[in-house]
This record gives structure tokens, C-alpha cells and sequence, in this order.
């Protein structure tokens, strides 16, 4: 099935349909802002027929009761779900007037309807009409009347589709059907005939794209979701294999436990075998398997609650279909049971009801070709509000009659708002057969209100109906959306009602399914994981335990291709509604898989499987589901926890992260307070930068020093942050008792394991920057050589399964001290080794010089050095943390479930690499040239305060803060003319060439080495550059533009406010000046050149002069910044200084 020409159709037909649809209504004087006379006899001239009156009023009704944008994307979606139903009946031949109407039959766009016209034996049909049109050869106009026609003649068959469409939908009906470019062409042409012969699949993919940019808008929402915006922001079509695995396990397993066939049984390719259990649990399940037997395939009542497309119940249609005719039913005779006795379903979404609907109906005429003769109609629907209900209708239904009046009012009270609430409302049982005998006898009445009865109170019925039942088998996909999306009166009955699974829809349906289960009923889901981990979701873990988990499959992220990233992380399974006991779950996880496909294949090879108690959760912290912990892992939780030797806090939060967060090199390094040791301290310094901890990317042991915080005079100015509307501090969460003190320090949010670093007394931290404290070094240490193994994600993993570590879930990991001393020594050396890595890369606030800088005459050698100590540090590292894994093993006892291995991917130190190491010498390089770094001392020697020349006695600094870069060597100070310098100055002079073409040859281009490492600072090493420093750069770029006809950099440390007029009067103006030399001069040697000369020349004299105009219109935006002299403060940052000067600078890419 092509799901990318699915998607583009139905994104678009939308779009369209909408813009259709409205046009119509312009036709009629309907207007989103102004709408003519709703009584009007005609509009624009046109006299309207008394249909046109009618229905135009109906429709200005419904736009005054729901608005002009709600009613039109109704309209809209109503033909779209038509002309959905007519393509799948026409290609599979289920229309009962065998007469396509979109094709021919070659699929050609010829509709058959048009060519079949005068032959049609549709009821309703207006033959003299036909000819009438025919003559006048008015063939849009007769398309129009036929299409209506035979979608009010399937309304016969189909009245949950094809509803009588004498209302405002066929006023609405777009015109120009038949021209290229319009839905109806665009649906024949973008979705191959054959994907419209799986109805399940092609309504469901149809429905969920359509609802793509619907579902993005309503979710991006601040306010509250409307009633109507839900549908759309809850869709998502279940996974075929998924849906396999919920009926099969559900459905297939009450049946099969009851009536045991394993012929029935093999034809479910997802059906899973139960645990072994102890004796004492088998003769339970064999009593509970007595009374399944009694079961007859008629007795067997399902719903999906959430019936989205119908995808759940076409295939719970199928298994029906396979015990029935294992019972020894007829096909025909198990059809029509299934529709009548069996299948339920309910949708919040009307559209949706309608689909799920259509799919059913055809899935029982794939079945039984007579199916649409029978007159049978299936028990699905839309879930409708009684908030406008006839009162005559009511009384005229209740006739006086005390049992019916009580039950009505009853119903009509407790549908209120009902598509607020959808299928979570619990409606009292009533005497359904008196209510349906009632409406039986009106049927053939001639009362004025009968039809009102019928229209309005019959789906009032029918909802409450199901909404009240129980159900043997429940299986669905409920919506995902936190309650804070919904309003107060849903949230208010959702906290009321279901206060132990009150924080999401789909968990409100954990609890709203097992009510609508019989006893030792079934109910399968697919829901978010998170109900089974977090300790939001205690209070129904604990009520679970009055049921029993059959099975579950952990899909984590990816079940859904259509959904991208780590948010939606699912898990499907079935509970039987029974008290677990000693009963043994099995449970399967298939996080591994990143797609639908790839967990599918997972399942089927049966790996990964574990067979627990529900009681074995006890014992964990928040009684997580850790099914696959080990008996020695979950005794492991009842030792004692980090937090009872060490505390964990989450830091602050700033409020303003841009005005009181810098990178560490934005500002002067002397304001800079590295290695303060407590507040005190802090605040007789005078800093006012201090290391903050933030998370950052995932690196264990130390580093990702990279933020500073303004904490001048304890932080006065973040702690004084007031809201300007209510003036309240917005910054909080201070933890003034744990600043400056060392710690471990992680990223809250990790792809994997957890990541701890040993940040050395000084830091303040975040609330992303979470840090554990201990009262000495010594436990400190030893907790982050635990946290950095796999023991702790053993704990980790059930305290936190979305990786997202949080202070508690690292206070409660279990720990057992022993071996302390030794593992100390390694902890150590590892916290070495990775600070030497960190501090090897000039991003780094204790980097002192380039690891290529050796006393050595080649940089090919000293870059095989270099990668000779990167390969040693890393293989120093990883054997270091296979240790600690070793010892940590053996200390908790899981030598069965865990090797000590590293793989080399989780080692978080860099080794060489060649390109990279390449880009960063000549960074350092271009640092010497400005002075930030000097060849005479080492570390950082100039970012900000007083200059020192006498530092720079090897490899001078230049002395005006300008570096140009030019296509030639134009200026004494041309960049490339230094950096050659620069080698030469560290390497020597006998083996430049040789240096040279190292680099370039590293850098990748090709031409001489000077022109290969020209082009990379005319072309790649601001971007380098931009990278490096976190689109913070130190470097600033003036740049003309494109043409590269004037680049300079200047070291933002460096700027004085008369640096731009020197930029302009001693580089620019004699940049200028050279170009005109030049121009003139090539204009000279054209003029006497030959002719293949000429075009040489020629192509030269373009590229001057475009270098030339681009360099012009750059002069006099310079000289407009020169003129104002402007100075800039280190303390605001890159991005706001850089900003003061964007016109003249490069875009930070």
C-alpha cells in the first residue's frame, strides 16, 4: 500500500474540499463574516427553488449553533468520506448498481454513470431529468444529480455512511467534479486502484492523514482543546500486527480456553501460550475455562470504546467469522449473528463512527454477497449529547408512560455533553427492551413528532445502551491526551470519577474498559508505558491487582511509523478481570525495535520473554512493573537507597536563561570565578560568573563545562527576577545550602544509561544540570563509579524507563558498599582520563595548548602521536569501566543477567580524528594570530582586561585585531599568509611544503596545498567555527556577501569602538582600491588580448566586478556603523552583540 500517495491525496483533498465546499457557499450568500437574509428568496439574482430555501436555511442554522469553520470542514469531510465509500464499493464491485461512478472500467476517469445514464435503475432517479441534461449536454450538472442520487440509493443499505442527502451537504456538493486537478480526479489518479481493496487499511490511513494538519494545529494549541478538536488531536491507527495480537489474545484466547481447537488456534499467528503455573492457579484457570465452555458464539458481546476506522473491529469481525464456522455455522448465518449479537462500537467523532461503520459493512457483504438484501444494520455509532432535544419528541415518546418518562430523563441527563466525555461516561442500565419496544411501535405512527423521536431519541438510546452493557471481550486504542488539555468540566469529572488514573485519557480507559468487562472478561489495549513505571500511576497499579495480566508486549518508542522520537512509547496487553493471585503474567519487551516491522519480527521470535507475578512488584519503589528484574534484582530494592547516604537535588530554574546564562568564552575569563569553594567566598570575590552545571550531551566522569551563571553578589539579580504582571520572583529553587560543592552532576534527559560527571567544587547547577551530594569525596566517588555502570541501569530502568533521570529515581537505586577502596582508584583514574580528553579541545576553560603543538618537525607525526594517546586513553578508559562493571556485578549478584562488556559506542572520550583535529589546529592557529593563545604560554591568555604583549614573543599577535581573508594574498596580514607562518613558526621551515600539504590533503580539497587551505578559510571555517562554539562564535565574520569581495575576522574579545572605521578606511577602501587597478588592467590586456584569451579574461573581469559592486554597497553600510563608534559589554553575551552589527557580519549558520 503506497501510504505516501495516501497522505499527499488526503492532505491536500482537504485543503480543498473545504475551499470547495466554502465556495458553494458563497454561491448563497453565505459569507464567514456576513450571511444574506436566512429567509431570502433568492441571492445574487438567483431565485432559489423551495429545496435551495430549505436547505440553505438548515444551513445557516448549524453555522449560528457551531460556527462558520466547524460546519464547513463538516461539509467538507462528509464528501470526502462519500467519495471514500463509492471508490472502495466501485473497485470491489459492492455496488448493487454494478455501475462505477468515479471510472470505467479500465479505472480510466470516465465515470460509467455518465455513459450508463439513460440504463440506471436507481430508486429515486429522475429519467426524464437525465435526458434533459443529456440533450442540453450539461454533463457537470448531471454528474452532480446521479452522484446524489446514488448516494441517496445506497442510503437504503447504508444509512451510517450514506445519509439522505436532502439537506445542506448537497447544497455544498463542489462543483466542476469532472475537470483535471479536482478531488475526485486526484483520488483516482494518486492512489493505485488496488490499495482500495484492503477497506480496513485504506479507510483507516485515508482518516489518519486527513486529520494530520488538524491534529498539528489542535495540539499546538495554549488553550483548552474544544470538543470538536479532540478526535483529531487523539487519532492514530493502530498497527495491523498489534491489532492481531490484542483480538487474538482476547477474543481468540476466551474462546479457545473454553472450546480448545488447535486447528482454530494455529490460524492466529500472534496468539500467545499462557505461563506455566502452580498447581493451586491451574485449577483455577481450568474452573474459569469450565465456564467459558458454556459459551455459544451468539452469547459473545465485544466493543471497541474507541472504534477510530473500524480497524479493531474488522478483525475481531474475522475471528468471529473463524468460531463460528469451527461451531458449525453457516456463513451467511454467522454474518448476520455477528452483526446482530456481537459487534459494538463507539466513537467520540462522528466521522470516525461513520467509517468504522462502512468498514464493518463491508467486511459482512466480503462475507455474504446478500448481505446488503437482509436489511440488518451493525450496533456501531457516534457517541451523541442530548443537549438539544425536542421536548414534544420526549413526551410525545413517553407517552404518559412512568417507566419510560424516568428512563428518558435518566438517558437525557446523562448524555449531556456527552461528546465532551465520549465513552468514559458511565450511564445507569435501564429496561433497554421496553425503550426499544416503544420506538418499534412509533415506527409506523403518523404523528408529527414520530420523526423528531426517531431522529433525536433512537441514538440516545442506542449510545446509552452500550454505554451501560458489560461486554465479555473489550479491546481498543484509546486517545493519548494529558486531562490538563481538556476543560474544567471533563477534568473535574475525570479527577472525580477516575482519581486513581486521572493524569490521561488512555489511562482513564485502563479503568473505563475493566468496567465495561464481565467478570472474567477479557480487555486488551495498546496504551503509553507510562501507567506501568511512574509513581503517578501507583493508585492503579495497586487497584490492578484485582485483575489479572494475561500478557503484555513493551513496544517503548517507534510502535507507530507515523510518529517520530522518543515521546509516544507505548505498550499492548491483555487483562483478565480477575484478582492476580500467584497468577504468572508473561511478558515480552520489544524496545529495541525502531519500527513497526522491526518489533513485529521481534515478537515472532519469541525473544525477550519473561513470565512474572504481579505480587513480585511489591517490593519496587512505586511498584513499578519491572518484570524482567531477576528474583536477586528485586531483592536487591530492599537494601539501602542513595538517598540515605547522599542527597540529590534538581537546580535552578533562572526564569531568563538568555540574560543570566553565557557560554564560558562569551565573557571576560577574569570575571569568571572557577573553584570557588562556598557562598561566602563567592560573594567577597566580586565575580560574577560562576560554572553552572546544565546537563549537555552525553559524556561520563567529567566535562560539559561549558555555561556560566550570573551569581554576582549572590545573585542578586536572578533572585530579584519579579513577573512584571503579578510581581512575583519567577527564578527558583536556589538550593543556596549545595552551591559550590562538589558533586555528580548528570544530563536529566539520556539516550540510554545514565550519564554522571564529578564536577569539582565551584559550580552552581540547573534544574536540567540534577546533581547528587555526598558528606565526603570518598562516597561521592564511589556512587558515580555505581551510577556509571550497568548495575545502576538495572534499577534505573525501572525507575525511569524513558530515560529521563530524575533526582528521586536516582535516590532510590539501591546501594551496597564494598570494595570501596579499589573502586575509588578506578573511579579516579577515570575522571583523569576524561578530563584529560575534555581539556584537550580549546572549548574547554582549562585547554592550555593544541595536542599537535610537539617538539617534532611534522604534524603527520605529531598527529600519530596524538592518535597513539587517544587510542590508549580510550582503551584505557573502556577496559576501566569494564572493571567497574565487574565489581559492581558481582557486589549485587547479577552475574546471570549481566556481562561487564562496554561497547566501544558508550565510551565517552573522543579519539583521533583526523578531519576534526585538522579543523581545530587551525582554530588554535587563528587563536594565536588574535592573541587569545600564545606559542609562549600556556592556556588561555587573552579574553578581556589588560593586554600583554611581551607574551607573544614566538608568534606575534596581530597588532590591529584584523585578519582579512581574501581570494589572494592582498594584505601583509592576509590569513592564510599567517597561518603558514604559524606552522612554519611551530614545525620549522625545512618541512613546510610537507606540513602544508598535510593539512590540506586532511581538509580535503584539491589544487595546491595554499589554495586548498584559502579556500577553506574563504568557505568552511566560519561554519567550523560557528559549530565549535555552540553558534556562539568568539570570531566575528564581516562579510560582504557572496562574491567574497571582503572578509575579515576580528576576535570579539579584542573590539574597540574604533575597530569598524579601521576595517573600513585601512582594508576596505584599499580593497576597493585594488579592484579598481585591477579592472582597469584587465580591460587593458582585453583590449590587446586574442580571442581564446578574451574569454578567459573576460570571465576574470566578471568575477572583479561583481566583487567590486558587492564591496561598494558593503562600504556604505560599514561606514554607517563606523560613524557611531559603538561599544559593546563581554557580560551581554555574543548574541545580543552580535546582533549591533548583523548587517555587516555573517549569518551564524
Amino acid at each position: 500500500m503506497d501510504k505516501n500517495a495516501i497522505k499527499k491525496f488526503a492532505v491536500w483533498a482537504r485543503t480543498e474540499l473545504i475551499a470547495r465546499v466554502s465556495l458553494k457557499g458563497v454561491e448563497y450568500g453565505i459569507i464567514e463574516d456576513n450571511i444574506e437574509d436566512a429567509n431570502a428568496d433568492s441571492v445574487g439574482g438567483k431565485v432559489l427553488t423551495a429545496d435551495e430555501k430549505k436547505q440553505r436555511q438548515a444551513l445557516i442554522a448549524e453555522i449560528n449553533d457551531k460556527g462558520y469553520k466547524q460546519v464547513m470542514e463538516e461539509v467538507a469531510y462528509t464528501w470526502f468520506n462519500r467519495f471514500s465509500a463509492l471508490r472502495f464499493m466501485e473497485v470491489n464491485g459492492y455496488l448493487p448498481s454494478h455501475v462505477r461512478v468515479f471510472t470505467d472500467e479500465e479505472n480510466n476517469f470516465k465515470p460509467q454513470i455518465i455513459t450508463e445514464a439513460i440504463h440506471l435503475d436507481l430508486d429515486g432517479l429522475n429519467m426524464e431529468k437525465v435526458y434533459e441534461l443529456k440533450d442540453a449536454e450539461k454533463t457537470e450538472e448531471l454528474y452532480k444529480y446521479l452522484m446524489i442520487v446514488q448516494c441517496n440509493a445506497l442510503n437504503k443499505i447504508l444509512p451510517g455512511m450514506f445519509q439522505k442527502i436532502a439537506d445542506y451537504t448537497e447544497l455544498l456538493l463542489p462543483d466542476n467534479l469532472l475537470r483535471e486537478g479536482s478531488v475526485i480526479q486526484q483520488m483516482i489518479e494518486l492512489i493505485p486502484e488496488d490499495d482500495w481493496k484492503d477497506a480496513v487499511q485504506i479507510i483507516g490511513w485515508l482518516y489518519q492523514f486527513y486529520n494530520i494538519e488538524p491534529k498539528a494545529a489542535a495540539l499546538a494549541k495554549d488553550e483548552k482543546l474544544v470538543k470538536e478538536e479532540i478526535p483529531a488531536a487523539t487519532e492514530l491507527f493502530t498497527p495491523d500486527w498489534v491489532v492481531h495480537y490484542m483480538v487474538e489474545n482476547s477474543l481468540g484466547r476466551l474462546w479457545e480456553d473454553g472450546h480448545p481447537d488447535s486447528e482454530l488456534k494455529s490460524k492466529w499467528k500472534y496468539y500467545l501460550e499462557e505461563a506455566e503455573q502452580e498447581l493451586e492457579v491451574k485449577e483455577k484457570i481450568t474452573e474459569i475455562h469450565k465456564e467459558y465452555a458454556l459459551l455459544t458464539p451468539e452469547q459473545l458481546k465485544v466493543i471497541d470504546p474507541c472504534s477510530g476506522s473500524g480497524h479493531i473491529l474488522v478483525y475481531m469481525f474475522d475471528v468471529l467469522m473463524q468460531i463460528y464456522e469451527a461451531y458449525g455455522y453457516t456463513t451467511h448465518e454467522a454474518v448476520i449473528s455477528i452483526v446482530e449479537n456481537n459487534l459494538h462500537g463507539l466513537d467520540i467523532d462522528e466521522r470516525a463512527a461513520q467509517l468504522a461503520y462502512f468498514a464493518v459493512m463491508m467486511k459482512a457483504r466480503q462475507y455474504d454477497r446478500r448481505f446488503f438484501s437482509r436489511g440488518i444494520q451493525p450496533h456501531i455509532y457516534a457517541v451523541v449529547e442530548s443537549n438539544h432535544v425536542d421536548k414534544f419528541a420526549v413526551d410525545y415518546f413517553c407517552n404518559n408512560d412512568a417507566k419510560l418518562t424516568e428512563a428518558m430523563n435518566t438517558i437525557i441527563s446523562e448524555l449531556y455533553d456527552a461528546k465532551e466525555y465520549g465513552s468514559i461516561l458511565t450511564v445507569a442500565p435501564q429496561d433497554w427492551s421496553i425503550l426499544n419496544d416503544r420506538f418499534g411501535e412509533i415506527t409506523e405512527d403518523i404523528n408529527i413528532s414520530r420523526e423528531t423521536a426517531l431522529r433525536e431519541l433512537l441514538p440516545l438510546v442506542q449510545v446509552a445502551e452500550l454505554l451501560a452493557q458489560k461486554y465479555d471481550i473489550v479491546v481498543t486504542n484509546p486517545p493519548y491526551l494529558s486531562i490538563s488539555g481538556l476543560n474544567a468540566n471533563v477534568s473535574g469529572f475525570i479527577k472525580k470519577t477516575y482519581p486513581d488514573s486521572k493524569n490521561d485519557l488512555y489511562s482513564v480507559f485502563i479503568e473505563r474498559c475493566r468496567s465495561f468487562t464481565k467478570k472474567l472478561g477479557l480487555q486488551a489495549m495498546i496504551t503509553q508505558q507510562s501507567w506501568m513505571f511512574t509513581a503517578l500511576y501507583e493508585p492503579l497499579r495497586i487497584k490492578l491487582k484485582s485483575a489479572s495480566i494475561v500478557n503484555l508486549i513493551q513496544l517503548g518508542a517507534h510502535a507507530f511509523d507515523e510518529i517520530g522520537g522518543e515521546v509516544v512509547q507505548t505498550a499492548a496487553f491483555v487483562i483478565r478481570n480477575m484478582p492476580s493471585g500467584k497468577y504468572k503474567s508473561v511478558y515480552m519487551n520489544l524496545t529495541n525495535g525502531a519500527s513497526e516491522k522491526e518489533k513485529e519480527k521481534s515478537f515472532l521470535s519469541y525473544i525477550n520473554m519473561y513470565a512474572t507475578e504481579y505480587s513480585d512488584f511489591d517490593g519496587v519503589p512505586n511498584t513499578s512493573m519491572a518484570y524482567w528484574l531477576s528474583q536477586q534484582a528485586l531483592r536487591d530494592f530492599s537494601v539501602q537507597k542513595i538517598s540515605q547516604i547522599a542527597t540529590t537535588r534538581e537546580g535552578m530554574t533562572t526564569a531568563d536563561n538568555e540574560s543570566f546564562l553565557r557560554e564560558w568564552y562569551e565573557v571576560s575569563k577574569g570575571k569568571i570565578g572557577i573553584g570557588i569553594k562556598s557562598v561566602e567566598e563567592a560573594l567577597s570575590s566580586g565575580y560574577k560568573w560562576y560554572p553552572y552545571n546544565k546537563g549537555g550531551s552525553n559524556r561520563k566522569w567529567y566535562g560539559n563545562n561549558e555555561l556560566v551563571v550570573n551569581w554576582y553578589n549572590d545573585g542578586m539579580e536572578i533572585r530579584n527576577l519579579k513577573d512584571k504582571k503579578t510581581g512575583r520572583i519567577r527564578s527558583h529553587n536556589y538550593n543556596l545550602e549545595y552551591s559550590f560543592r562538589e558533586s555528580g552532576t548528570w544530563t536529566a534527559i539520556c539516550s540510554g544509561s545514565i550519564m554522571v560527571r564529578y564536577s569539582t567544587p565551584g559550580a552552581l547547577f540547573d534544574s536540567k544540570g540534577a546533581s547528587v551530594f555526598a558528606n565526603s569525596t570518598e562516597s561521592l566517588l564511589y556512587i558515580i563509579g555505581l551510577l556509571n555502570t550497568k548495575v545502576s541501569n538495572v534499577y534505573l530502568k525501572v525507575l525511569s524507563p524513558s530515560f529521563e533521570f530524575k533526582v528521586g529515581h536516582v535516590a532510590n537505586v539501591p546501594i551496597i558498599i564494598d570494595k570501596q577502596d579499589e573502586v575509588i582508584h578506578i573511579v579516579n583514574v577515570c575522571i583523569s582520563l576524561s578530563k584529560n580528553d575534555w581539556d584537550s579541545f580549546e572549548t574547554s576553560w582549562d585547554f592550555q595548548h593544541h595536542p599537535l603543538l610537539r617538539e617534532i618537525s611534522t604534524i603527520a607525526e605529531a598527529f600519530d602521536q596524538w592518535q597513539s594517546e587517544c587510542d590508549d586513553r580510550f582503551n584505557q578508559l573502556k577496559s576501566n569501566e569494564e572493571e567497574l562493571n565487574r565489581i559492581f556485578i558481582d557486589i549485587y549478584g547479577l552475574q546471570d543477567e549481566l556481562i561487564p562488556d562496554v561497547e566501544d559506542k558508550d565510551v565517552t572520550v573522543r579519539t583521533a580524528d583526523l578531519g576534526r583535529d585538522i579543523r581545530s589546529f587551525i582554530s588554535y592557529a587563528v587563536g594565536c594570530m588574535f592573541g587569545r593563545y600564545s606559542l609562549d604560554v600556556d592556556g588561555l591568555v587573552y579574553a578581556g582586561g589588560e593586554w600583554d604583549n611581551s607574551k607573544y614573543a614566538s608568534f606575534a599577535a596581530d597588532k590591529d585585531n584584523i585578519i582579512p581573508i581574501c581570494d589572494d594574498e592582498y594584505f601583509e596580514d592576509d590569513i592564510v599568509g599567517l597561518f603558514v607562518e604559524f606552522v612554519k613558526t611551530v614545525y620549522g621551515a625545512e618541512k613546510l611544503d610537507e606540513n602544508l600539504k598535510f593539512i590540506a590533503d586532511a581538509l580535503g580539497g584539491k589544487g595546491q596545498p595554499k589554495d586548498v587551505i584559502r579556500n577553506y578559510f574563504l568557505n568552511d571555517f566560519y561554519k567550523d567555527h560557528c559549530k565549535i562554539y555552540q553558534k556562539r562564535p568568539i570570531y566575528w565574520l564581516f562579510d560582504s556577501g557572496k562574491k567574497n569581495g571582503f572578509k575579515a575576522l576580528i576576535y570579539m574579545h579584542r573590539y574597540h569602538p574604533d575597530t569598524i572605521a579601521r576595517i573600513r578606511t585601512d582594508y576596505v577602501h584599499e580593497q576597493q582600491a585594488r579592484y579598481r587597478t585591477a579592472i582597469a588592467d584587465l580591460e587593458q590586456r582585453i583590449a590587446n588580448a586574442s580571442t581564446g584569451e578574451r574569454v578567459k579574461l573576460n570571465k576574470k573581469l566578471t568575477v572583479l566586478q561583481a566583487q567590486d559592486a558587492e564591496i561598494r554597497t558593503y562600504e556604505e553600510k560599514i561606514h554607517h556603523l563606523a560613524d557611531q563608534m559603538i561599544s559593546i559589554d563581554l557580560d551581554d553575551g555574543v548574541k545580543k552583540n552580535y546582533a549591533i552589527f548583523q548587517d555587516v557580519l555573517a549569518k551564524i549558520k
